[in-house]
C-alpha cells in the first residue's frame, strides 16, 4: 500500500502522519509530498526518515492512496492528476465537497456509498464532521426540521500562522497577523471570507455539507461561526427542532450508542465537553443536553471535538481504512 501524504509538512499533514502510525495503517511505502520550498527536507515516520518530494514526482510514483491536506487550489489542480494514474484521493480541502460528482464522507454515516469508481473523495469541513456525528442518530429517530448552530473555533483551524499569532499575543510579542484583529482576549465572528449574503464561507459550509452527507434536504441549518483564543478543539452550541417529540434519557442513550460519540453530561459533577479534554482524541463529545423550553420538540446541546483529528486527519484516514477493508483500492 503506497500512501502519499500531500501537505505532509503542514499542520494537518503532521497529524495525519501521527494518526497513520497510531492506527497502524498498512503503509508499505510512505510518500511525503509538499510544496517546492519543502522538497528535499526529511521527516520521520515510525522511526524511519523519508525525503519530501514534489507533486509531480509523487504522481509519477503512482501511489494507491493520496491523502491531501494542501489547500483548495492544490487539490483542484493535482487531485485529478493523481486520479488519472489510478490513485484514490481523499481530499481534506473544500475544493470538491459540494461537487455533485464527488462523495462527501463521514465514515460512520455514509461510507457505504463509496465505490471503486470514486477516485476523488471529499473530507468534510471540521465543524461539519462533529456536528453531523451528533445530529445523524437523532435525525434518524426524531426527524430534524431546523438546526441553529454557533461555533467557538480554535485558531488551529486557521493554521500555523494563526497559532503563532495567539502565542505571540500571549507572550506580548508583535508579529505577523493571521487575522484582521488580535485574537487573544477576543472573539472574532469571522471564520473564512464573507459571502454576498452576509454569511462567511465557513457558515455556508455548515449549512450545506450536512444535507449532502446525510443525503437529505428536508432540514435546514443556520450558522454563526466564531474564532476564539483556544489553541485546539472546536466547540458548537446547537439548537435542534424536531418533527417528533423526544425523551432526554433516550437522546443520551442514542448518542452514547453511536460509534465515535461520547456523552459527557452530568451537571451535578460539572461534567461537560471542553476542548482541553478533547485534545488529541478522535471522539466527538456531547453534553449540556437539555430541552429548549421555548419551543416544542426542541433540544439544546454542546458538541466538542479535536478539529485536527476527527475534524481533519482522522476522518480522512478512516475513509482510507474503509476503502482498504472493502477492497475499493
Amino acid at each position: 500500500m503506497r500512501v502519499a501524504v500531500v501537505g505532509a509538512t503542514g499542520m494537518v499533514g503532521e497529524v495525519m502522519l501521527k494518526v497513520l502510525a497510531e492506527r497502524n495503517f498498512p503503509v508499505t511505502e510512505l510518500i511525503p509530498v509538499a510544496s517546492e520550498r519543502s522538497v528535499g527536507k526529511t521527516l520521520t515516520y515510525k522511526g524511519k526518515d523519508y525525503t519530501v518530494v514534489g507533486l509531480e514526482t509523487a504522481v509519477s510514483m503512482k501511489p494507491d492512496i493520496a491523502l491531501f491536506s494542501a489547500g483548495g487550489d492544490t487539490s483542484l489542480e493535482w487531485a485529478p492528476k493523481f486520479a488519472e494514474v489510478g490513485t484514490t484521493v481523499v481530499d481534506n480541502s473544500s475544493a470538491w465537497r459540494m461537487d455533485p460528482t464527488k462523495k462527501l464522507v463521514v465514515p460512520e454515516i455514509n461510507a457505504h456509498e463509496l465505490t471503486k469508481e470514486d477516485k476523488i473523495i471529499a473530507n468534510p469541513n471540521c465543524s461539519t464532521i462533529q456536528l453531523v456525528m451528533a445530529l445523524n442518530p437523532l435525525h434518524k429517530k426524531y426527524k430534524m426540521k431546523r438546526v441553529v448552530v454557533s461555533t467557538y473555533q480554535s485558531v488551529s483551524g486557521t493554521g500555523v500562522k494563526a497559532v503563532r499569532q495567539l502565542e505571540n499575543e500571549i507572550a506580548g510579542i508583535e508579529g505577523e497577523m493571521a487575522y484582521p484583529y488580535p485574537i487573544g482576549r477576543n472573539a472574532l465572528p469571522h471564520c473564512d471570507v464573507f459571502q454576498d449574503n452576509g454569511y462567511t464561507k465557513e457558515e455556508m459550509k455548515l449549512a450545506r455539507e450536512p444535507q449532502k452527507i446525510m443525503n437529505d434536504r428536508s432540514f435546514s441549518i443556520s450558522a454563526t461561526a466564531v474564532r476564539i483564543p483556544t489553541a485546539g478543539g472546536h466547540s458548537e452550541s446547537v439548537n435542534v427542532e424536531f418533527e417528533n417529540d423526544f425523551d432526554l434519557a433516550e437522546v443520551r442513550q442514542l448518542l452514547s450508542d453511536t460509534p465515535g460519540v461520547v456523552v459527557q453530561d452530568n451537571t451535578a459533577t460539572n461534567t461537560y465537553p471542553m476542548p482541553i479534554f478533547a485534545h488529541d482524541k478522535d471522539e466527538v463529545f456531547v453534553g449540556r443536553i437539555r430541552r429548549d423550553e421555548t419551543q416544542p420538540n426542541s433540544l439544546n446541546m454542546w458538541i466538542v471535538a479535536d478539529n485536527l483529528r476527527k475534524g481533519a486527519a482522522t476522518n480522512t484516514i478512516q475513509i482510507a481504512e474503509y476503502l482498504i477493508e472493502n477492497k475499493l483500492v
